[in-house]
């Protein structure tokens, strides 16, 4: 990342925050543009004294919480929670972010934080693992993706806002703490878990035979792209030319920064488009684009995806297929195709505004939102049974399920429940890894060459000057 994309990053959130305190003009003037029939100016003045009429009301119900509800509330309770109502209708992924999130998240992207290592995102008011962190507390007591999270010791927190709920998993370093569990086709249970500093190493690599091995769990780190280098690095040292193929293993990897996934995707991929946000306005379109030169060119090259796999790392898969860079293995993946920029309030004394800004577009112009990254090879790591596909439709599946989503404007949609193209034998242990054994098989008989899909139009189009580099939010949050 270049010291000019770190400025863009996080210059573009105050100015942002500084239209903040206008926002019901500028909303005002945003329905007014569209509208037709009045003039300009009458229509201005129409939505203003609108919006004024909906602020009065807000104050006369706040006005009366305070002085007839049944106990004293503070003020700054009432108001955080009328803002968090607001966003919470938005999206699943804007909020506001207290002053502590805030420093959480700022110290995440640098690599460290405390809490159980665990991302998670809300479902029908229980809180949803979408992957436990490599070598955490989370992965170390058995968490599985697709957990239900439904107490803290002791307490239920079906119905909290994802924020609080996971606020109350947080604490000190060496402090213990119960989560009650909820795992399709079992009673829940109880894990105890001891909290500790996450050390996030978001790349790890290893060497099997003549091929390499490398999984990114995380974006979050603002040191990814580094470390996959480095990882380059040292299986090139072991193995020198004799390097057959390589696996790139994306699977429960929720996301993290859009700067990370575009330099990750640039180290295989020489030129061209490798991702592009698009937000309201048509001039809001930024293209990024590979650099001169790539990484184990001519290496055959296998990406690990599934249901875990969403945001940044999404980014990563679709621009490594769409370029026909990689064959894409595993199942479909969540379909997360929003950005999210993070706006300091007030410096971030007050927190800061998750605010969805912009979609994300595949080199060929494919939204992921809701549809994700459908798999060349579709292989699962567990054999699924009939009934077990039937209760699997009723469940929750991916983005598109969240509450108030975002549609996919092409009206794509991510794959229902359905039995996989291939599933692992039967009495295959799940304690071993059947998606990458076959991803070894596949490259030692030879990949198929792929055809790099066509660019669109949009995907083609110039990067508009003065676009920061957003964060992509996973849809989760980091505990």
């Amino acid at each position: 990342m270049t010291n000019s994309q770190k400025t863009q990053r996080w210059w573009i959130a105050p100015v942002l925050a500084g239209t903040l305190g206008l926002g019901a003009a500028l909303g005002a003037t945003a329905v007014a543009w569209s509208a037709g029939g009045k003039s300009e100016a009458a229509r201005s003045a129409a939505n203003s004294s609108d919006t004024l009429r909906q602020l009065e009301l807000f104050a006369d119900v706040l006005a009366s919480v305070k002085s007839d509800y049944v106990v004293p509330v503070k003020d700054d309770k009432l108001i955080a929670a009328a803002i968090d109502g607001m966003l919470q209708s938005l999206d699943p992924h804007s909020s506001l972010m207290t002053s502590d999130d805030f420093k959480d998240l700022q110290s995440a992207t640098k690599g460290e934080y405390g809490g159980l290592g665990i991302e998670v995102t809300s479902e029908d008011g229980a809180v949803k693992v979408i992957s436990p962190m490599d070598e955490g507390p989370a992965a170390r007591a058995g968490i599985k993706s697709g957990d239900k999270l439904i107490a803290v010791d002791g307490v239920s927190i079906l119905g909290l806002p994802l924020d609080e709920a996971v606020k109350k998993m947080r604490g000190p370093e060496g402090t213990s703490v119960d989560v009650t569990i909820a795992r399709e086709g079992q009673e829940p249970f109880v894990a105890k878990l001891k909290r500790e500093i996450i050390v996030l190493k978001p790349v790890t690599s290893k060497i099997e035979g003549d091929y390499g091995y490398i999984r990114i769990s995380t974006f979050v780190n603002e040191r990814t792209s580094e470390g996959l280098n480095k990882a380059i690095d040292d299986i090139q040292r072991k193995l020198g030319g004799r390097l057959k193929g390589i696996v790139l293993d994306l699977r429960n990897n929720g996301g993290g920064l859009l700067d990370q996934a575009t330099e990750v995707a640039d180290v295989f991929i020489d030129r061209g488009v490798l991702v592009q946000t698009r937000g309201r306005r048509p001039d809001d379109v930024d293209s990024r684009l590979a650099t001169p030169g790539q990484r184990l060119e001519g290496v055959p090259m296998v990406v690990l995806i599934n249901e875990g796999t969403a945001s940044a790392s999404e980014i990563v898969a679709g621009a490594l297929q769409d370029r026909g860079r990689a064959t894409i293995v595993g199942m479909g993946s969540f379909g997360k195709g929003s950005v999210q920029n993070i706006i300091p309030l007030r410096n971030g004394s007050d927190g800061a505004l998750r605010l969805t800004t912009s979609k994300y577009y595949t080199p060929a112009g494919r939204s992921i939102q809701g549809a994700g990254i459908e798999p060349d090879i579709e292989i699962s790591a567990v054999r699924i049974t009939e009934e077990q596909l039937n209760e699997r439709k009723a469940l929750f599946r991916g983005e598109e399920d969240l509450p108030h989503a975002l549609d996919n404007e092409s009206g794509v949609k991510r794959k229902p429940p359905h039995m996989p193209a291939e599933m692992p034998p039967v009495g295959w242990k799940e304690s071993e890894d059947y998606q990458l054994k076959r991803a070894y098989e596949l490259l030692a008989a030879g990949l198929p060459k792929r055809a790099p899909a066509p660019a669109t139009r949009r995907a083609e189009a110039k990067p508009a000057k003065g676009v920061g580099a957003p964060v992509s939010g996973a849809p989760i949050s980091p505990n």
